[in-house]
């Protein structure tokens, strides 16, 4: 029942069970299944439809309760035995493709240490397929890719999905329109992310999906340099959400605009690992922090 309550509480979080399953990284059904197991089990109702959104019933809080305590002791339980498992510092490689190495990678090496402070973390990069090889041939302990990988023997954990947004100066004429469609695109002059890279790959696709050519100046595979240029250019560029923090915007002058056609962009961030071994029980001792730092985190 633990697990049960585990996953429970992964509902809770993400006020939906659909939202919940993808954190999860379990079918829907299944997931919706087993909280009905889990309700017959206590015997009693945990929630109520409020419209999509699931609300706690007085019950459902009291088990909420429950279920955190439950996985602060587990979270307890397991460091406390990391202390008596682990005889020497302890060391990793994390492959990370490009994109997350610029947007999610530093994110997830501060939790890291912030749990593990004498953990020695060094790290490889590659395109998606090359992190996946990284991991598959013991290169890397875990890899941190934006996609969903399916691989006998991985585990994919899927942390948050991604989709694209178009930054401009706030002074653009752009900025200053009430919404934008796709077509706004056509013609503009831009920077994008270099050839090759799942960002790439997706902006490609759209705008042949929508017979966008825009006015390509430069090709560039760092995300800083892009802010920078963009800013410093005047012209547009599309970049994840991930990496459109609030300040990085503000600080160059810039804005980050929704275009319904570029919601369709996603991605899913996720953590990939062997199945089975020393680095799996490690690794799997973090999961639960892990999940819930990314867990809306980019919405």
């Amino acid at each position: 029942m633990d697990e049960w309550l585990d996953m429970f509480a992964s509902v809770v979080e993400h006020s939906s069970i659909n939202r919940a399953s993808r954190a999860l990284n379990i079918s829907q059904p299944a997931l919706s299944r087993k909280m009905m197991k889990l309700e017959e089990t206590l015997g009693v109702q945990l929630f109520v439809r409020s419209g999509k959104r699931l609300e706690l019933t007085p019950a459902g809080r009291t088990t909420y309760e429950y279920a955190l305590e439950l996985r602060r002791l587990q979270h307890q339980f397991q460091r406390e035995l990391m202390k008596h498992a682990t005889v020497s510092q302890r060391s990793i490689t994390i492959g990370a493709s490009l994109t997350t190495l610029q947007a999610t990678l530093p994110d997830l090496i501060s939790l890291l240490i912030q749990q593990e402070p004498a953990l020695d973390i060094q790290t490889i990069t590659g395109k998606t397929h090359e992190v996946v090889s990284f991991v598959k041939e013991h290169r890397a302990d875990i890899g941190l890719v934006a996609s969903r990988i399916e691989e006998p023997a991985m585990r994919c954990i899927p942390l948050f999905d991604d989709h694209l947004k178009l930054v401009i100066p706030q002074d653009h004429p752009l900025a200053r329109e009430a919404t934008l469609s796709i077509d706004a695109l056509h013609g503009l002059q831009m920077i994008l992310f270099s050839r090759g890279t799942w960002y790439r790959i997706l902006v490609d696709e759209l705008f042949t999906q929508y017979s966008i050519v825009p006015e390509i100046k430069m090709e560039i595979d760092s995300f800083e340099a892009i802010i920078r240029l963009t800013s410093t250019l005047g012209i547009g560029t599309l970049l994840p959400n991930s990496y459109l923090r609030p300040r990085l915007l503000d600080d160059n002058g810039l804005a980050a605009l929704d275009i319904r056609q570029l919601q369709k962009t996603v991605r899913t961030t996720s953590l990939i690992y062997h199945a089975g071994g020393e680095i799996a029980t490690w690794i799997e001792t973090k999961l639960d922090a892990i999940r819930s730092f990314f867990a809306g985190k980019y919405d």
